[in-house]
């Protein structure tokens, strides 16, 4: 589970994420615009586009972090180098099927969908890639699937959802890392084993963005593990300012409290935030919080050092990976590392390193931008060497579909893909917030590491 980086864009999460998404250029049913037929059956023998004998041109997305450095507390810098350090690296070594690898760099601005939309018809169209990888975040689905299901082009991408996986073409779109709706299916299982949850009463807090996970996957969750349920919130944020959303948390809270409820399951980026979770925390002290969203990591941190005591955060349950400080001790880190090293001659920073911020106050992420081309570009060579010569979308979800076990370095040491599972992440344990661990709290790990493969 990647821990740093993509917790930075959660600010543009809380102001803009549900947004309403602009309108996307679909393609023909059974067609793709880019070219390629929208349906797999046979895996055709001729290249895909971007594909030639010795080249296959792969488009990479990049967050613009200047236009929205205002909303959060740190910034990836240098994310084009690194992408390209790791390229130079496979280029040497293989390349993709035995192709070299040659990028199409883009940045666009999260802030609504319309710039990612327009990357995608710039890549697929114009550029005429192969695959795209890197950050394309749209909390709506809507760009992911403009890549995939319109264009019928492999994405490697992260911040998705199952609800937003199903919609591409099965193999077509992979996450190295966890779904929410993996998270709750696991994390069920881990607190049924603990019985965590034994004798309480469980609320639901989520957010207009996370609906379908609380229907598809939360509620389903508790209602396997047998506990006595309370109300259900689905708060409305559509902008920055939250006054109608915090007067509905209101009302829940002391519905809440009104049931007995004495647990309370969390899911979405902005419902884990600092205003909510406070607000949750100051009038139900004791209520026992639960999250499917790792970036409560990201905001139980910010309040330590805030100062804030106690730490709202404390103590919130997870289903989670290695720590901080086993990744960086772990095989998949020293690849990522010595990689690095090997172009540069210099040490990258760690999961554990503390960065130092840039004259505007934000933290200045390299190790982010290092984790994610290192990922991004080990699990693009995996799946196009397993596709093989005959590299086209077609030979590449078949690969997707039947690889098994699979190394994701910016993770565990347990991953796969296979039919209907396109999130690669399989290391888990439960784990909680304790605000002690240096220098600014972490996940805590309250149960083994176990090899939980999704089905």
């Amino acid at each position: 589970m990647l821990r740093r980086g993509i917790p930075f864009l959660l600010g543009v999460t809380l102001l803009f994420g549900a947004c309403a998404s602009t309108t996307k250029k679909t393609a023909s049913p059974g067609t793709s615009t880019g070219g390629a037929p929208a349906t797999a059956g046979q895996p055709p023998t001729a290249l895909g586009p971007g594909v030639t004998p010795t080249t296959v041109k792969i488009g990479v997305t990049m967050v613009d972090f200047n236009c929205i450095k205002p909303f959060v507390e740190g910034v990836q810098i240098q994310q084009q180098e690194m992408y390209q350090l790791y390229i130079d690296y496979l280029n040497v070594h293989g390349g993709l099927a035995g192709r070299q690898i040659q990028p199409v760099y883009e940045t666009y601005c999260p802030i609504g969908n319309a710039q990612a939309l327009a990357l995608c018809t710039k890549l697929t169209e114009d550029d005429k890639v192969f695959a795209v990888i890197g950050n394309l975040v749209d909390f709506s689905g809507d760009a992911q699937t403009c890549v995939t299901k319109d264009h019928h082009t492999p994405l490697i991408t992260f911040t998705l959802t199952k609800a937003i996986i199903d919609q591409s073409p099965p193999g077509l779109i992979v996450y190295p890392g966890s779904t929410p709706e993996r998270i709750d299916s696991v994390l069920s299982n881990l607190m049924q084993k603990q019985r965590t949850l034994s004798g309480k009463k469980v609320g639901v807090l989520g957010e207009t963005t996370s609906q379908n996970v609380v229907n598809s996957s939360v509620i389903p969750a508790l209602k396997k593990l047998g506990v006595a349920t309370g109300s259900t919130a689905i708060l409305n944020i559509t902008n920055a300012d939250t006054a109608a959303a915090q007067a509905q948390l209101d009302s829940f809270i002391e519905r809440w409290k009104t049931e007995h409820v004495d647990a309370l399951f969390v899911t979405g980026g902005q419902v884990s935030s600092q205003q909510f979770v406070e607000k949750v925390r100051a009038r139900m002290p004791t209520v026992t919080l639960i999250t499917d969203d790792d970036t409560a990591n990201t905001f139980g941190q910010e309040e330590q050092t805030a100062g804030r005591t106690p730490n709202p955060y404390e103590g919130i349950l997870i289903a989670a990976g290695q720590t901080d400080h086993e990744y960086d001790q772990s095989a998949n880190w020293k690849y990522c590392q010595d990689i690095y090293q090997h172009q540069t001659g210099r040490v990258p920073p760690n999961r554990e390193t503390v960065e130092p911020k840039g004259p505007d106050g934000k933290v200045q992420d390299l190790y982010g931008s290092v984790s994610n081309g290192c990922q991004d570009l080990a699990i693009l060579q995996q799946i196009g060497d397993r596709a093989g010569k005959h590299l086209n979308a077609g030979t590449w979800a078949a690969a997707v579909n039947s690889y098994g076990p699979i190394r994701d370095v910016g993770g565990g040491q347990f991953a796969s893909l296979h039919m209907g599972k396109y999130d690669t992440n399989d290391t888990y344990r439960l784990e909680e917030f304790d605000s002690s661990i240096p220098p600014h709290g972490n996940w805590r790990p309250l149960t083994p590491l176990e090899n939980i493969a999704g089905t």
